[in-house]
C-alpha cells in the first residue's frame, strides 16, 4: 500500500523552539538527569506490575544508545565578515558500532554544514560525514567518542515481524531528552517516498508516539532490539496523528554497511537507459520503455533493443521491461529497487515485450 497525501517527513526544528510548549503537552516518559549529567537510575518499584517493570527495564537499557544530533549551517551575520555556525535543526540517532558510527535519517542533516551529537552521558561530539543514502533516507555519522561510551543497540531482525506485537520509541521530540512512547505495529509492508522521492518499500507502520525531533530515534521490540529507525509521519498537521512509520531494519543494515564501506550506495545495472512513465503513457504501452542500451553492457549482450528511428524517420519502439525475476516493473523506480540487492556479475532473468510478442532473456549485472 503506498501511503502519500498528508505523509511528513519528521523534518528537525530549531533547538528550543517549541520546548516550552512541548513541556507544558507533558511526554510520555522522559529521562531525568543530575547536575552532573549523569543519567539518574530509576528504581523499579514493587507496585509495578510485570509489564510495567518490563518497559521501564527496556527504557533503561536502550536509551544510552540514543543521541541527540544538532545540525549547523554556516551564517555571515550583516555586520561580522567571518561565518558563524547557527543551529539549523534538531533530531535523534542511534550509536551503530563501538568504532563511533552513528545512523540518523538524512533529512535530519539535510543542507547543514556541520552536525554534533551529544551521548547520553551529555558529552559533545563534532560529526564528520560517512556517507548518505537519500533514497532510503539514511545518513551515517562519524564521532571520535571513547568506546566505553558508545553503547550500539542490539539488532532484531524486521523479516519476522508480525502486525500487532508491542514497540518502543525513543528520541527526542521538540528538543526534549530521551522520550519514551509506546505502541504496537499496526501494518506492514507499507510505502512512503523518500527525500529523493524514490519509494522506501516494506516500511513499518506504527501507532507509537512519533513527533518532530524523533527523526533518526530507533523502533524497538519488547526486547529492546532495533527493528526501524523512524522516519515519517501520516498527518495533515505535522503532529502526531498515531500513525507513524518506521525504515525496517533489514534495510537500515545493508545500507549502513554500504554507506561506511562506499559512502553511497552501489547498485549493479541491467546497461539500459528507459523512458519516463509520462512517455510510456502517452505511448500508450505497458512495463517500462528502453531507450537506450549501453554498448557492452549485459543489455546489450543479451540482445536489448533500444528505441529508435528507421530510414524514413519513424519511431521504432525498443523492448519493454516488464518484470525482473517475476517482480512487476511499471516504472524507472520498481527496476532500481528490483536490482539494489544485486551484485555485479549476478544473472536475472528479465522478462521483456517486443512488438507483440513476449519472452525472457537472462541479463549478467
Amino acid at each position: 500500500m503506498r501511503i502519500r497525501e498528508g505523509l511528513a517527513l519528521l523534518a528537525p526544528v530549531v533547538i528550543g523552539s517549541l520546548l516550552g510548549a512541548a513541556i507544558g503537552a507533558g511526554a510520555t516518559a522522559v529521562l531525568h538527569r543530575g547536575r552532573s549529567g549523569a543519567t539518574a537510575p530509576v528504581a523499579v518499584g514493587s507496585d509495578l506490575d510485570a509489564e510495567e517493570q518490563a518497559t521501564v527495564g527496556l527504557f533503561e537499557r536502550a536509551s544510552p544508545s540514543v543521541v541527540f544530533i544538532t545540525s549547523l549551517s554556516a551564517r555571515r551575520g550583516a555586520l561580522r565578515l567571518d561565518d558563524r555556525a547557527v543551529p539549523q535543526g534538531a533530531g535523534s540517532g542511534l550509536v551503530w558500532d563501538r568504532e563511533g558510527h552513528i545512523v540518523t535519517n538524512f533529512h535530519v542533516i539535510r543542507g547543514a554544514d556541520r552536525a554534533r551529537v551529544t551521548l547520553s552521558d551529555q558529552s559533545t561530539f563534532e560529526a564528520r560525514l560517512v556517507g548518505v543514502a537519500p533514497e532510503k533516507d539514511i545518513a551515517v555519522l562519524d564521532i571520535e567518542a571513547p568506546p566505553e561510551s558508545l553503547h550500539p543497540v542490539p539488532l532484531g531482525r524486521s523479516e519476522s515481524l508480525l502486525v500487532g506485537q508491542r514497540v518502543h520509541a525513543i528520541g527526542n521530540p521538540f528538543g526534549l531528552d530521551h522520550t519514551l512512547t509506546t505502541g504496537v505495529i499496526s501494518a506492514l509492508g507499507r510505502e512512503i517516498r523518500s527525500p529523493s522521492a524514490m519509494p522506501i518499500r516494506d516500511v513499518i507502520q506504527t501507532d507509537a508516539a512519533i513527533n518532530p525531533g524523533n527523526s533518526g530515534g530507533p523502533l524497538l521490540d519488547s526486547r529492546g532490539r532495533l527493528i526501524g529507525v523512524n522516519t515519517a509521519i501520516y498527518s495533515p498537521s505535522g503532529a502526531d496523528s498515531g500513525i507513524g512509520f518506521a525504515i525496517p531494519v533489514d534495510t537500515v543494515t545493508w545500507v549502513v554497511d554500504e554507506l561506511i564501506q562506499h559512502g553511497s550506495l552501489r547498485r549493479a545495472q541491467l546497461g539500459v537507459h528507459v523512458a519516463a512513465p509520462q512517455v510510456s503513457r502517452r505511448l500508450g504501452v505497458g512495463g517500462v520503455l528502453v531507450l537506450e542500451v549501453t554498448p557492452g553492457s549485459g543489455a546489450a549482450r543479451a540482445g536489448l533493443r533500444p528505441t529508435r528511428r528507421d530510414s524514413r524517420g519513424r519511431l521504432e519502439l525498443g523492448d519493454r521491461i516488464l518484470a525482473v525475476e517475476g517482480a512487476r516493473i511499471a516504472s524507472s523506480h520498481d527496476l532500481v529497487l528490483a536490482l539494489e540487492r544485486r551484485e555485479e556479475g549476478d544473472t536475472v532473468r528479465v522478462t521483456i515485450a517486443r512488438g507483440r510478442e513476449q519472452m525472457d532473456v537472462d541479463v549478467t549485472l
